[in-house]
């Protein structure tokens, strides 16, 4: 899938290209968290201006991936189990009420069409094995679509300007393997069942719910490295 801005603006210049892929190399960990980031280097890895550059990096700073300390410079996010409880606490919370706000909502198609990605995710060989259950950005992302089908565009904005790219940091590097998938799997399967059938409260605390495990999943595989 080519990766968008957001969900409705294409790539126009080449500070949304660089943009977009940065954004995709911190995600997926190919410029590692926490390292600091050499704007000469980048530039010339992207072959771009430092002034294009340092417009994606402010475009970054503004989605949470990268921060800039006085005396230190600009570094890319580092994934702690601290900012994790944060940001998840803040994530169950919103993505509660876009279940709820969905459950009202979503039409009866985009319904129809959330359950057949859930099919096609579990006729993978490898959701069916428990072996991995990562999800695309953007439409092909279970989450992704409910909040879009909140029709809320302040809740939209918070989850997925904000938010979005740092969650999807967090379940991309640390991201669900074992048994949790197939856990992971029936818990989607009962919050679009519940916004099937209307009931906004179920659907709110069925995601809810499921946010918390996931980030309790997270935690313990911080804990193992910790004291591995």
């Amino acid at each position: 899938m080519s990766e968008q801005l957001h969900s409705h603006q294409p790539i126009t210049t080449a500070a949304d290209q660089v943009f977009v892929d940065l954004r995709r190399a911190i995600v997926e960990g190919d410029i590692e968290q926490g390292s600091k980031i050499s704007e000469p280097e980048l530039a010339k890895r992207f072959g771009v201006s430092r002034a294009t550059l340092r417009d994606a990096l402010n475009r970054l700073e503004a989605c949470n991936l990268v921060e800039r300390k006085a005396n230190v410079g600009c570094r890319v996010v580092a994934l702690t189990p601290e900012r994790l409880i944060e940001v998840y606490q803040v994530r169950a919370a919103l993505e509660g009420l876009a279940c709820r706000l969905a459950a009202e909502n979503m039409a009866d198609e985009e319904i129809a069409s959330l359950k057949g990605l859930l099919n096609k995710h579990l006729n993978e060989q490898r959701v069916k094995e428990g072996e991995s259950y990562y999800q695309e950005a953007g439409d092909l992302d279970f989450h992704y679509r409910i909040i879009k089908g909140s029709k809320n565009e302040h809740l939209f904005n918070l989850l997925y300007n904000d938010l979005y790219q740092l969650i999807r940091m967090y379940r991309v590097q640390m991201g669900m393997t074992g048994p949790r998938v197939s856990k992971a799997f029936d818990e989607h399967l009962a919050i679009i069942n519940a916004i099937d059938n209307r009931d906004g409260e179920l659907a709110e605390l069925l995601m809810k719910r499921h946010i918390s495990y996931s980030m309790n999943n997270i935690e313990n595989k911080f804990n193992a490295a910790r004291s591995g």
